[in-house]
């Protein structure tokens, strides 16, 4: 049992200290590129004679990642966190700038285009009570980001995934009701790892759940990455999670990014003073 810096217990090494396992996926040519993006939103009117508030979400972001590795996105609500994985994930366009996965640019994809290209990009929301239809048996759920696959088919990638989640196949008939918050996390998971994608984006993953069970997924997480090389940008407030699972932080405050690099390099000598602030009060949160 390995404990962090910052309190959080983990089975096993950070996998960005560990070496790449054959099934990895690291390249030298970036998986995801974020070129100069801006971000605004207009606010309702507050008055006839005004014009509507602009609020600036993101101020000229720009980073890359590589295929295979794990990138965390940190910074207090407000920083701007949401808004880039929206844009990531093509759920909005941005002002100004470019976003490109796979060396393309989702925003200028058709629908059609969009929804092949969404097999190469999934997403694991925050919470996951709300995430899941409760309406649905598990194995529709975590079916439903295929597209044209047959019965026979789709049952089996189903099982599959559920498989490699820790989950049994048999688990597909169930509801999301009958299991804890920890597995159905899992089933989230699995819904995001059905399509094998390139890149998983993991909007606050674990911070639904009890410390012990966030230790689990993770290490679920890591495990999965080792076997199927997949590339992670992470957007987390707890910078524990990011230390454990990330070989690189970018770290934003006020829709800019003000730090960047390796995990270890930003965490162990933080040259900007909110990257610092930052690591002050996640040591006090550990040490009260």
């Amino acid at each position: 049992m390995t404990e962090t810096p910052f309190g959080l217990s983990l089975s096993k090494p950070s996998p960005h200290a560990q070496n790449a396992s054959p099934g990895s996926a690291r390249t030298d040519v970036p998986l995801l590129v974020v070129d100069n993006v801006v971000k605004h939103y207009r606010l309702p009117r507050e008055s006839l004679l005004k014009p509507a508030p602009l609020v600036e979400a993101l101020r000229g972001i720009s980073f890359t990642l590589q295929g295979g590795r794990s990138l965390g996105i940190v910074g207090e609500s407000g920083s701007g966190k949401s808004t880039l994985a929206r844009l990531v994930m093509a759920l909005e366009a941005p002002t100004s700038g470019q976003v490109r996965l796979l060396g393309r640019d989702p925003s200028t994809l058709s629908p059609a285009q969009l929804m092949a290209a969404r097999r190469d990009f999934q997403m694991v929301f925050q919470d996951p009570y709300g995430s899941l239809d409760p309406r649905q048996r598990v194995g529709r759920i975590v079916a439903e980001p295929l597209i044209g696959v047959a019965a026979g088919e789709e049952r089996e990638r189903v099982a599959a995934s559920l498989d490699a989640v820790g989950l049994r196949a048999s688990d597909a008939a169930k509801y999301p009701h009958e299991f804890s918050g920890g597995q159905r996390q899992r089933i989230a998971i699995a819904r995001a790892l059905i399509t094998r994608p390139k890149l998983i984006v993991a909007d606050e993953p674990v911070s639904a759940l009890d410390v012990s069970v966030q230790a689990q997924v993770l290490n679920l997480l890591a495990d999965l990455q080792a076997q199927f090389g997949v590339t992670y940008l992470f957007i987390s407030h707890d910078l524990a999670v990011v230390d454990h699972v990330c070989d690189d932080v970018v770290v934003m405050q006020h829709g800019r990014i003000v730090e960047q690099g390796p995990t270890e390099q930003v965490f162990g000598a933080p040259a900007h003073a909110y990257t610092r602030s930052l690591l002050a009060a996640a040591s006090a949160r550990v040490d009260s």
